[in-house]
């Protein structure tokens, strides 16, 4: 077994540090024994889990520790999962599929051990029938971030028979007494970013859907 918050787990993580990248080190131990210390290169106190998961595999396969910790110091994180795009005018850019209030407050968790000024979330709701049914909680899901754009929801297989719209997540934010821009297009939304996002500042396009093209407007 393994856990991040049950030392009875038989792998656990302990001494969890982050960098400047959010990305974390930190102590093993198995069966309350140390085991070896790992660094990863992705970000998260989630992806602290998923390694203690694959090292417990591994493990369990008798693969060296020497393997485990390189493999994991190598892999540098799957497509569109806070995916680094490049930079714009000292501003860094990302990309994430998540597209469930889970995952954005995952997301939104794992930025938080980078450094940076001030971050900003331009958020893609993925289906008409998903946005109604948890419209509060991406809400409440998005107020972790410094600045929140919000665009079109993006269909996908459906057609809108839920009278919903985009903004009426903005106007859901607003009454947890934040504000949200909303643009319909992708062009407007880097127009906007191009003038209001400073040196120091990081970009975070969150989605399912088109708003992984936003890279190319603004790239």
């Amino acid at each position: 077994t393994y856990a991040l918050d049950n030392k009875n787990a038989n792998f656990t993580a302990q001494n969890i540090t982050f960098d400047a990248s959010g990305y974390p080190s930190f102590d093993v131990y198995y069966n309350n024994n140390f085991f070896a210390t790992f660094k990863l290169s992705v970000p998260g106190i989630h992806n602290v889990s998923n390694a203690l998961a694959c090292i417990a595999l591994c493990n369990y396969y008798k693969i060296s520790k020497s393997n485990m910790k390189n493999a994991l110091k190598e892999f540098t994180g799957a497509s569109r999962r806070l995916e680094y795009k490049g930079s714009f005018n000292n501003v860094s850019l990302y990309d994430d599929y998540a597209h469930h209030p889970t995952e954005i407050n995952a997301t939104c968790n794992a930025i938080k051990n980078k450094t940076y000024n001030k971050s900003w979330v331009v958020f893609q709701p993925h289906t008409y029938s998903r946005t109604k049914e948890l419209l509060d909680d991406f809400a409440k899901s998005l107020l972790g971030f410094d600045n929140i754009i919000i665009t079109d929801i993006y269909a996908a297989r459906e057609y809108n028979t839920y009278d919903i719209s985009s903004k009426d997540l903005v106007e859901k934010i607003k009454t947890y007494n934040r504000e949200a821009q909303y643009f319909s297009t992708l062009s407007e939304i880097a127009q906007y970013l191009k003038v209001n996002a400073h040196s120091g500042d990081i970009v975070i396009s969150l989605g399912a859907g088109t708003i992984t093209n936003l890279s190319d407007y603004l790239l």
